[in-house]
């Protein structure tokens, strides 16, 4: 191995080593930290020494890629059983190391979490059905343990990275499926940052050329603007240390996709983003108004998500300033709400659904199809609407009344007639928005229409009907 291969290997441990103690330090007595970093010492030698020779199709040696998806596991607050299985994620498929291996050594814990992300392998099977095999593997273990999937992420992350030896056929391949699945399995978990960089590295591989011109646009934005932003900062800071308010300002340039890539004629307007983060939600209030005082704001633009998740998963103030020449977007939160924003699931403090979750995935992978990417798709955007007892229900952006009452109960749905939103009577294909209050009138009898099918959205809903739909059918 090169020299430079050998420092890249230690700079790579030296800093997964020193986010675990960062991380897990305090809550750890010395020598269960000790026996921990030794573990991940030893599982690094055993990855080392079952990959010796393997080299990718890039050229660079194997060991590489489990490091760099091990220091995305550190990085977002994963334990160490699982930046252990990330280390050893690729042995069992590519070494002759087997599961039984990995269990003697480090424990059912770690076995459990490699075999997740271990692909099916047949003789007799399809490559598209093991792929849909896979697929239903790694989500049935992440229904028990989340971990697995936050793992396969990492993993595809840094494939999409360094995938460029491969031909360009299986790129698209491999962008595309990450677009429908990946995704927006990870905004159902919350984790915004990974599902940005995913679907960013996506479509950069499906429109090269596209992406080509708007990271020259955003390369020429940052020159024209520094000047700019530097005051513009300045002036923002010493208004906040008047005030004795601490903050951390940041600047986001938007990522390529398609959206992005249309609007970015508006220019900078919107493609960047100044991101603040204080201590506590009520600075990041005292911090508008200060923001307000300096830049006034345009009518329309602010979006209050501190207490309530928007639809995509953050948790944020955000609005639009008139700072000077330029329209500025501004989104403010705490340090602890950023760690949410970035690492969802993953975050300490993070208040995950995982009954909401598992059931979905069941739903999926009960439906027509081996595993329903499009109702997955359909499902990563959210909005909360609100019971008459004001209790509240998550449901997919573009959900019916219909689908409320599934989301309730079965019987509730099949027994639907109409509904009331905020009072008024609505049919129950009516689309719900953010914030509404609904009530199910029901019927005595089932009144269920195939129909109903085009009305609903959630796979748990549409699974509800077909087989009520297809009973009905076979006792008549």
């Amino acid at each position: 191995m090169p020299e430079f291969d050998i420092n890249t290997e230690k700079r790579l441990m030296t800093d997964i080593m020193e986010l675990l103690v960062t991380h897990y330090g305090a809550e750890l007595s010395e020598e269960d930290l000790d026996h921990e970093i030794e573990r991940v010492e030893q599982a690094l030698n055993d990855a080392r020494f079952s990959h010796q020779g393997q080299m990718r199709k890039s050229g660079e040696p194997y060991i590489f890629h489990p490091l760099r998806v091990t220091h995305l596991a550190a990085r977002h607050w994963m334990d160490f059983p699982s930046v252990i299985a990330a280390l050893l994620h690729d042995v069992v498929e590519d070494t002759p190391v087997t599961l039984e291996d990995v269990r003697g050594k480090y424990g059912e814990e770690v076995a459990h979490l490699v075999d997740g992300l271990t692909k099916v392998t047949s003789n007799i099977m399809t490559r598209e059905d093991l792929k849909k095999e896979t697929y239903k593997k790694t989500l049935l273990v992440a229904i028990d343990d989340i971990r697995v999937l936050c793992l396969k992420f990492w993993d595809r992350i840094d494939n999409l990275r360094t995938i460029d030896a491969l031909p360009r056929h299986k790129q698209k391949l491999i962008a595309e499926e990450t677009r429908m699945v990946y995704v927006p399995l990870a905004q159902h978990l919350g984790m915004g940052y990974v599902a940005t960089e995913l679907e960013s590295l996506s479509y950069s591989l499906l429109y090269p050329r596209r992406a080509i011109r708007y990271n020259e646009t955003i390369a020429t934005q940052q020159h024209d603007n520094a000047d700019f932003l530097r005051k513009i900062r300045a002036r923002i800071m010493n208004a906040c240390e008047q005030q004795k308010l601490d903050v951390v300002m940041k600047d986001r340039w938007r990522p390529f996709s398609v959206v992005s890539g249309r609007s970015q004629q508006r220019g900078f307007a919107s493609l960047y983003t100044l991101e603040v983060q204080v201590d506590r939600i009520m600075d990041a209030y005292l911090f508008l108004g200060i923001l307000h005082g300096l830049f006034p704001p345009i009518p329309g633009k602010i979006r209050d998500h501190l207490n309530l998740t928007s639809q995509h998963g953050y948790q944020a103030l955000k609005t639009t300033v008139q700072a000077d020449e330029h329209r500025m977007r501004v989104e403010i939160t705490t340090r602890k709400l950023n760690r949410f924003n970035e690492s969802g699931v993953l975050a300490p403090g993070f208040k995950f659904r995982h009954k909401n979750f598992s059931h979905l995935i069941r739903s999926l992978m009960d439906g027509e199809s081996a595993f329903d990417t499009e109702s997955l798709r359909l499902a990563s955007a959210t909005i909360q609407v609100y019971t008459p007892q004001g209790d509240i229900q998550t449901l997919p952006e573009g959900s019916s009344v219909l689908d409320f009452a599934f989301e309730i109960h079965d019987s509730l749905g099949l027994h639907a007639r109409r509904g009331q939103i905020n009072g008024r009577t609505r049919q129950l294909k009516t689309r719900l928005l953010d914030g509404d209050q609904v009530v199910v009138e029901t019927s005595a009898k089932p009144e269920v229409l195939p129909k109903w099918l085009e009305w609903a959205v959630t796979p748990r809903a549409r699974n509800s009907i077909r087989r009520y739909l297809r009973n009905k059918v076979r006792s008549s």
